[in-house]
């Protein structure tokens, strides 16, 4: 656009889409030199940058005065007596620790093992567009070199042989990484990502590149919808939307999973797995398709709640190659007891629209032993915080955007990216510095939150935390926590600037779906949600129930 293109009236108009008010004075004073800011934007377009070059501005959560909580990493596990079961199924829905013991003691192999997810993700996988791809030659191979090291007396720990999926959004050497969108579905990295390097270390086993709602959004992909496996009518949610599908239905022991906004714990709600968005900064995202670089969060995918520790043991520590990583000790004791701790709740998230299995777990809670309190967060425009998330992902995507390569994408509406991004374009670079001065408010608002409680609990939609923790770097871990029935559900939405869950149809007919709850821990202290989740997973007693799958 040159000068003469640029008239009082364009800029009156331009004013609007930024909500803002000018004279008409103030808007001649702009007319002879807009010209030259137009000029550096386009020529900084002219620049290529790839989806893996970094912002140079990084997000750090601590506070001034921020002290770590431990000093060294811990691990300690359960105790398993549980024999191995017959039955492959009950194999395949065994949790970790389970496969773990067996694993070790050679009663199982993790030859055995592997094939068993293999033959389900060829049977169940098609019926719920779960795996983006299968690696079975690879599976097989790294199974029969963690059986060699088991003969040979050599364990790498207890994700030794272990057959895990990860999200498509990670690179896999000589394996597609479609990142779920058209434009690159036949993308095919020649180097693994940092957590693939570390669960290989650890000895787990890669089953394959679990589904991604495209561009880390939703459940719709290349290949079609990934399903939920209780009710096949609907999507799993996402945008981990394999990995939770596939934990949900025993096709893999776990699986790696991502969240900017809700994408860990909205499809762990959906399908009723346990997924735990660890503390912003403590796992490395290099080799990871970058969404949002100040807020992207890579972790575990599971069937049970200590599983989720095992997993982020592994994934845990600082990486040279991801600028936002943070070196940080993760401590786990599973016989560390959960008596002392404070619980919190906001009375909202438990009055209107709070679900019976919301309030049962809330009274499971306080029948546990521990204190249960009302806790506060002040008054501020946290959903405003959306616009950071929708100006990263434009940027992390201008090239398809400014190229028209959205049109390609299958999901076309107002709720999805091509649209999203497009509006990102008439964001203010003002309103995005204020935006961040808003998140530091944020970050105080959840520091002063945990100097009343150790643990919040709520459900998956309480108040302002799902996009507050998202922004501070909060971790959460999410259980199932119950059964509703309910219609199938619509797709969830960032339309109207928040994430918001689909509604039930009318059609009347009803599903028995999961439906789980919300700890949130302070900063780089996964340990007491943890701790506290054990309990309520032992004490909610529903987490053993699995989905049918009709012949």
């Amino acid at each position: 656009m040159t000068q003469t293109d640029i008239s009082l009236d364009t800029i009156a108009a331009a004013e609007r889409l930024m909500g803002v008010s000018y004279s008409q004075d103030e808007r001649q004073q702009m007319l002879d030199n807009l010209e030259g800011q137009i000029a550096s934007a386009v020529a900084r377009r002219s620049v290529p940058l790839a989806n893996s070059v970094p912002m140079a501005m990084r997000f750090d959560p601590r506070l001034p005065g921020f002290a770590m909580p431990h000093g060294a990493d811990v691990l300690r596990l359960s105790a398993v007596t549980a024999p191995l079961p017959a039955a492959d199924e009950d194999i395949a829905f065994a949790p970790v620790t389970h496969l773990a013991s067996w694993i070790k003691s050679g009663a199982l192999t993790s030859r055995r093992l592997t094939q068993i997810y293999l033959d389900r993700i060829a049977s169940i996988g098609p019926r719920l567009e779960c795996f983006a791809a299968a690696s079975a030659d690879l599976a097989l191979a790294e199974a029969d070199a963690a059986d060699a090291l088991t003969r040979a007396g050599v364990y790498l720990g207890p994700l030794h042989g272990i057959p895990y999926g990860v999200k498509d959004l990670f690179d896999t050497k000589g394996i597609v990484t479609g990142w779920g969108a058209e434009p690159y579905q036949n993308r095919v990295p020649d180097a693994d990502a940092s957590i693939v390097t570390r669960l290989r270390a650890a000895g787990a086993v890669l089953l394959g590149k679990t589904t991604v709602g495209a561009l880390a959004y939703n459940d719709i992909w290349y290949g079609g919808v990934t399903r939920n496996p209780w009710n096949l009518n609907e999507g799993s949610s996402g945008s981990s939307a394999g990995s939770a599908s596939a934990t949900a239905a025993g096709l893999c022991a776990f699986a790696i999973g991502t969240e900017t906004l809700g994408s860990i714990t909205s499809p762990s709600q959906r399908c009723g797995t346990t997924g735990l968005r660890p503390t912003f900064g403590r796992v490395s995202r290099a080799g990871c398709m970058a969404l949002c670089n100040s807020l992207d969060k890579v972790g575990p995918i599971c069937r049970s709640v200590e599983d989720t520790a095992i997993v982020l043991a592994a994934l845990n520590g600082a990486d040279i190659n991801d600028r936002s990583t943070i070196a940080a000790p993760f401590v786990f004791d599973a016989s560390t007891s959960f008596k002392d701790l404070r619980v919190g709740y906001l009375p909202d998230a438990f009055g209107e629209g709070a679900t019976a299995v919301d309030h049962a777990a809330l009274a499971a809670t306080r029948a546990l032993g521990v204190e249960v309190v009302e806790v506060t967060l002040p008054d501020l425009p946290y959903g405003a915080l959306m616009n950071i998330l929708f100006a990263e992902a434009a940027a992390s995507f201008e090239d398809l955007t400014l190229s028209n390569l959205d049109d390609t994408l299958t999901w076309q509406d107002a709720a999805a990216w091509p649209n999203a991004m497009r509006k990102a374009r008439f964001l203010s670079a003002v309103d995005h510095v204020q935006l961040d001065r808003l998140r530091y408010l944020v970050m105080q608002a959840l520091d002063d939150l945990f100097t009343q409680c150790d643990v919040l609990i709520g459900p998956f939609m309480t108040g302002p935390m799902l996009i507050a923790s998202n922004y501070t770097g909060h971790p959460c871990l999410h259980l199932r926590a119950g059964f509703e029935d309910l219609g199938t559900r619509s797709p969830a939405s960032l339309a109207s600037g928040s994430l918001t869950t689909g509604e039930a149809d009318a059609a009347g007919q009803t599903f028995s779906v999961p439906q789980g709850i919300s700890l949130w821990g302070r900063l780089f202290d996964e340990g007491p949600i943890l701790n506290l989740g054990m309990a309520l997973e032992r004490a909610l007693a529903v987490a053993d129930r699995r989905p049918g799958f009709p012949s």
